[in-house]
């Protein structure tokens, strides 16, 4: 009968504050994204993973503003063509009235 390997137990994960994360970006940066893991006692993936998912936040905000934009235009269009669309009602029903017989 073969013996089961125990294995070691795992370290429980550490949950770091956007604060923290925020600052190991800006290290990242400036000094490289293997000395900053390091410094910090991170793994280089962390970082990039970091990196990535605030970049995406970014670029998610970003097509908000866009969408929020366009939204605004898309408004005010409506509306100047609920104007055009009222005055050529009564445009059309002031030319259909028969004009009164007597009048020169």
């Amino acid at each position: 009968m073969k013996a089961k390997k125990t294995s070691a137990a795992k370290p429980a994960r550490t949950r770091h504050s956007a604060d923290f994360k925020g600052q190991a970006l800006l290290r990242a940066e400036k000094d490289g994204v293997a000395q900053a893991a390091k410094d910090l006692n991170l793994t280089p993936s962390q970082i990039y993973a970091w990196r990535q998912r605030k970049q995406l936040t970014a670029l998610t905000t970003d097509e908000q503003r866009l969408q929020q934009a366009e939204i605004a235009r898309l408004k005010r269009e409506v509306a100047r063509l609920k104007d055009e669309a009222e005055f050529l009602k009564k445009a059309a029903a002031y030319f259909a009235k028969e004009p009164t017989r007597g009048t020169p």
